[in-house]
């Protein structure tokens, strides 16, 4: 796959709620990842492909609601569904301590309904438009999946008149809940605060929110993960099958926690091509 720059897009082009004056270093590079921070205009970087094939994914690159990591939780992915035919969608979501809940659930809803509401310019038909997060961005995914609305019809803004509910779900060694003891107690602190209101613990526990109506999901995590237990992963497996919400797991054998893609010739490595071969199902 060939390097190449997308179009960045601003999620709220005209008002920006909670805006807080953006930093003019945005970036830093920890390592050889790219780890971005200090949002305060989000955005999405456009990746379309030559040959569009219909369907959109949204993009939430993990990090635990702390920075994102952009390059190998976000544009290897999207060259990754580029090189499928499938347009992608890398979200640059704000993050806490300055944007706690709901602003980045705020922020991945505005990214489903622009993405529908553009969907002719960027080759995807806007009921076959899904969300895609790693780690904490799994997190995100599976709260946008689970908590959603179809749109406001009266809404002067005509990006706000659009569903956010994706039409499928693919979650990659995700964090998802915030009500039970093995959650990752740093995103959840990170998103929600340290005095963990019970209310909200179990709002964003969101395996709790499955219903039939739940998009089709797709999972992928490794049991020898040190940072967010496969429990995780589990319990939004069973939820789904609980709700008869189409899904299919994989939990490999080793892996750890935060491998993108995957190294080469890896056990997790098998995921892309698992992956694709569900999204050929989705049609």
């Amino acid at each position: 796959m060939s390097e190449f720059q997308p179009v960045i897009v601003p999620l709220y082009p005209q008002t920006y709620p909670v805006v807080i004056p953006p930093d003019q270093v945005p970036i830093s590079v920890v390592g050889n990842i790219n780890s971005v921070n200090n949002i305060h205009y989000p955005t999405l970087d456009v990746y379309v492909p030559k040959l569009p094939a219909g369907q959109g994914v949204v993009i939430c690159p993990g990090g635990g609601y702390s920075g994102l990591a952009i390059d190998h939780e976000g544009r290897q992915i999207a060259q990754w569904l580029n090189s499928l035919g499938v347009s992608a969608f890398v979200l640059k979501y704000r993050l806490p301590p300055k944007y706690r809940h709901p602003v980045p659930m705020q922020d991945v809803q505005r990214a489903m309904r622009l993405v529908r509401a553009n969907a002719a310019n960027w080759g995807v038909k806007t009921d076959r438009v899904g969300i895609m997060g790693f780690s904490a961005g799994g997190h995100l995914a599976s709260t946008a999946a689970t908590h959603y609305d179809l749109g406001n019809a009266a809404a002067a803004d005509a990006v706000e008149r659009w569903s956010c509910r994706p039409d499928f779900l693919i979650l990659g060694y995700p964090v998802v809940c915030f009500s039970r003891e093995y959650c990752h107690a740093g995103t959840r602190s990170n998103l929600i605060g340290e005095t963990l209101p019970a209310d909200l613990a179990q709002l964003l526990s969101n395996e709790l929110h499955v219903t039939p109506d739940t998009p089709p999901t797709f999972i992928f995590h490794s049991s020898d993960d040190p940072a967010v237990d496969v429990r995780n992963a589990l319990d939004f497996y069973l939820a789904c099958q609980q709700n008869k919400v189409s899904a299919e797991l994989h939990v490999f054998p080793a892996g750890g926690h935060g491998y993108g893609m995957g190294q080469p010739g890896s056990a997790q490595s098998q995921w892309p091509g698992l992956c694709a071969r569900w999204l050929q199902t989705l049609g």
